[in-house]
């Protein structure tokens, strides 16, 4: 049995002075008007799971108004263990305990991972690549304590190398920093790709069952130092093809990142796509086909954490029945495994009449 929470206490934290929340069944239904803190208790959970926020609020935005700090509390508990997991944060920083016990975010990145689906989850098709790559590598990060520290080391070498070519400077320097460049970029684009590839399985497999197997759902994966988008399959990079790559696309590029003063190679320049029978599906795709891409990746998320980490992550449904049509909450209701804990908001239970749900528990916002 997988790791839940079993009570969740917010003291401080957004709108919310106390909040105390206790779960007795696997699906907890938040019911509530617009800004009563639906999202807000979402994003509390997230913080305690998957470490950060959707949202990407500061530290002050996480803190009640006229308060100095806030705390986040979760008992979770499974067959074996039974843990208290808290966040203490202050205006300059976010302090993760385990028992009472201080510990790094690194130290309990997927004890307890957790899967965010939300209405703005449609640029993951529609958006810009960068949001594709950030919500991949945010996965990534869940799934191995590595890539988050080579996705951490890869962005501060970039940062350097772009205020460094806005100093004009020589070739020695830009020999130096492009060696460190190689080095990380090469295992973050190997990372991605090899993640990509177990993650394009099942994004595959959920996407023809929410088709019918109508069309033929694909990733494409394109390094940087590639000229023409890759449709599929992705392929499993090595560490040294991927250093040989971007070394000698470096050396191509030098002149080039000089009159721009900014790095034209690397791993923030990684492509990923999404193809419906081989057409791109951000151009060629209708709504209903980005939606359903959208849930295949999230169950894909689900699926892939599970197989990893031997650990079944919650589950986090924020306003997006409103945003589904009854065969697609029917769908997703359905693909949802069994016994996942699930914290879903909504205005209304009516979106769930059409729904053969069992174990739901349902929770009026705000608390009486």
């Amino acid at each position: 049995m997988s790791l839940t929470i079993k009570e969740l206490s917010f003291f401080h934290f957004r709108n919310y002075d106390s909040f105390h929340l206790e779960m007795d069944s696997p699906i907890t239904v938040l019911i509530g008007e617009n800004a009563v803190g639906k999202t807000n208790i979402i994003e509390g959970i997230e913080l305690l799971t998957s470490l950060s926020s959707f949202r990407r609020a500061s530290l002050q935005q996480l803190i009640q108004e006229k308060e100095e700090q806030g705390r986040l509390s979760a008992h979770i508990k499974d067959d074996q263990r039974d843990l208290t997991l808290e966040l203490a944060i202050s205006m300059d920083k976010k302090s993760y305990f385990l028992n009472g016990k201080k510990k790094q975010p690194s130290d309990l990145k997927g004890l307890l991972p957790s899967v965010i689906f939300t209405p703005d989850d449609l640029v993951l098709v529609k958006g810009s690549q960068s949001i594709r790559r950030n919500e991949f590598d945010r996965l990534g990060s869940q799934l191995s304590k590595n890539y988050g520290i080579i996705k951490r080391d890869y962005d501060n070498v970039i940062r350097h190398k772009n205020k460094l070519l806005k100093e004009n400077p020589n070739d020695a320097l830009l020999d130096a920093i492009d060696e460190l460049l190689i080095t990380c970029g090469a295992q973050l684009t190997c990372y991605r790709s090899a993640f990509l590839m177990k993650f394009s399985s099942y994004i595959n497999d959920y996407y023809s069952q929410l088709s019918s197997s109508r069309e033929t759902l694909t990733m494409g994966f394109t390094p940087s130092w590639e000229e023409k988008p890759n449709k599929g399959p992705i392929e499993k990079l090595t560490p040294t093809d991927a250093r040989e790559h971007i070394e000698k696309a470096l050396k191509e590029q030098r002149e080039e990142e000089k009159q721009r003063q900014r790095c034209l190679i690397g791993s923030h320049l990684d492509t990923i796509h999404y193809y419906l029978d081989g057409k791109d599906a951000t151009l060629y795709g209708s709504q209903g086909q980005q939606r359903s891409i959208v849930l295949a990746y999230r169950m894909a998320e689900l699926a892939l954490i599970e197989e990893l980490l031997h650990q079944r992550p919650i589950l986090l449904l924020d306003d997006v029945m409103s945003e589904l049509d009854a065969k697609r909450r029917q769908e997703l209701m359905r693909f949802i495994p069994k016994d996942t804990q699930v914290f879903i908001t909504t205005t209304t239970l009516s979106y769930f009449d059409d729904l053969s749900t069992e174990n739901i528990s349902p929770v009026y916002l705000p608390l009486s």
